[in-house]
C-alpha cells in the first residue's frame, strides 16, 4: 500500500509546480519592468517627484558682501594717538599703499605740530584674503624689520626716506599706518611705538 501512495504525492506536487508557473507566465521575463511598482488604483493619488536639474545660477552670500562697519571698527582712533601729539588733519595714505588692491576702505589722518603726518587706514576684502594683498604688495624703498606682533597673519614694513609704511593683515582685513616725519629716524620710530596699538585694533 505505501508504494502506490508515492506516486500519487509526486503527482500531486508536480501539478502544484505546474499551476504555480502558469501563474507567472502572463508577465513577461523583463528586468526593467519585472520589479516595478505597481500602477495606483483608480481614484487614488501618487506624489511623483520631478527630476532634478542642476542649474548653473550665481549664489549671492552674505559674507560676499564686506562690512564697512568692521574697516571703521579697526580704525585707531584720536584717544589711540594721543601720546603723539597729533591734532586730526586731511592727510591720506600715499605711495605704495595707495596701490593697495581696492575694497572696502576707512582712513583718518592727523598731523604733527611740526607738520609731519600720521595716516590709518583699514580696508576690509569680500573676495581675498588681507594676507594675499599684503604678501603681495610692492612698495619703494627699504623693507625694514619691526617687532612681530601677535594675532595678526602677516605684517610688512618699508621706509622711504623720512617715511615709513607699515602693512598688518587679519582675515579680510588689511591695516595700513603711514608715518611722513621729518627724519627717517623719527617716521620708523613712530611706527614702531603705534604697530601695537594698531594689531589692537584689528584684532578687537
Amino acid at each position: 500500500m505505501r508504494r502506490r501512495q508515492v506516486p500519487a504525492v509526486a503527482v500531486l506536487v508536480g501539478l502544484g509546480a505546474l499551476a504555480g508557473l502558469a501563474g507567472c507566465g502572463n508577465r513577461p521575463n523583463n528586468l526593467e519592468t519585472y520589479y516595478d511598482d505597481p500602477a495606483p488604483a483608480p481614484g487614488t493619488s501618487a506624489s511623483v517627484a520631478p527630476p532634478s536639474r542642476v542649474v548653473d545660477s550665481p549664489v549671492v552670500s552674505s559674507s560676499a558682501v564686506p562690512d564697512p562697519g568692521r574697516a571703521e571698527a579697526a580704525l585707531l582712533s584720536d584717544s589711540d594717538v594721543a601720546e603723539e601729539g597729533v591734532a586730526p588733519g586731511s592727510g591720506r595714505v600715499s605711495g605704495c599703499l595707495s596701490g593697495l588692491a581696492a575694497g572696502e576702505r576707512k582712513s583718518v589722518s592727523w598731523v604733527y605740530p611740526s607738520g609731519s603726518a600720521l595716516t590709518h587706514e583699514v580696508t576690509v576684502y569680500a573676495d581675498r584674503s588681507g594676507e594675499d594683498v599684503v604678501a603681495g604688495a610692492h612698495c619703494a624703498g627699504v623693507e625694514v624689520s619691526l617687532p612681530p606682533q601677535p594675532g595678526v597673519v602677516v605684517q610688512r614694513a618699508w621706509c622711504e626716506g623720512s617715511t615709513c609704511a607699515v602693512l598688518v593683515a587679519k582675515g579680510n582685513l588689511v591695516s595700513a599706518l603711514s608715518v611722513a616725519a621729518s627724519t627717517p629716524a623719527r617716521a620708523q620710530d613712530a611706527a614702531r611705538r603705534l604697530l601695537p596699538k594698531v594689531v589692537a585694533k584689528l584684532s578687537g
